[in-house]
């Protein structure tokens, strides 16, 4: 996966563009207010949707595994905002506690034990009555069902690249443990669910 990310970097560059995703606005209502003063985003890329809640006054620290994506958001972004080199598997990075926490198409790309961890990693670094938002890929995207079978609702139409597709029990399934609160359906170019939970 490392790999992948790294060549798929260094191949397209800001592949995205810099309009932030539909879900990174989304989630500026749940982050944006007086007591959230910093999130956490896994997989944060090259920042675009980092300035967004930069914008506001949010400080942002992110985790990339692309060395070619991290010196991309330097030289967009500059050396303010911390990006820890590394797989969102070998987390925690540091020992902070964050107002948000964003991760964005990411989980999906994780096999079940990863993704288990990720989200009680998330949840672990989650001040009292922070907010973490998830987006995750649903089985209504037309990939579903094509290419190689890796598992329950798992194919690999990418070579390298497997991808879980959610319903909504597999979202409660994951999260309702997690404080679930919301499931909201979002069109990114992919249909995908914003999965929002609350730490009590």
């Amino acid at each position: 996966m490392s790999e992948f990310w790294e060549d798929s970097f260094l191949d397209k560059q800001e592949m995205w563009g810099f309009k932030p995703a539909k879900s990174a606005l989304l989630a500026l209502d749940f982050f944006d207010g007086p007591s959230v003063k910093n999130i956490l985003i896994p997989g944060i890329g090259y920042g675009r949707n980092a300035q967004i809640f930069r914008s506001k006054g949010i400080q942002v620290t992110g985790i990339e595994i692309s060395k070619t994506a991290i010196e991309l958001a330097r030289k967009h972004f500059g050396e303010a905002m911390v990006i820890h080199h590394g797989s969102v598997t070998d987390m925690p990075f540091d020992d902070k506690k964050y107002d948000g926490i964003f991760c964005h198409a990411l989980i999906h790309l994780l096999n079940p034990s990863q993704r288990a961890k990720l989200i009680r990693d998330c949840y672990d670094q989650l001040a009292d009555k922070g907010h973490m938002v998830f987006t995750a890929i649903t089985k209504t995207a037309p990939n579903f069902g094509k290419g190689k079978l890796m598992g329950k609702d798992c194919y690999e139409f990418h070579q390298g690249v497997p991808i879980f597709f959610y319903d909504t029990e597999a979202v409660k399934a994951e999260f309702d443990k997690v404080g679930l609160c919301e499931i909201i359906e979002v069109d990114e170019n992919q249909p995908m669910f914003l999965i929002r939970c609350k730490k009590a």
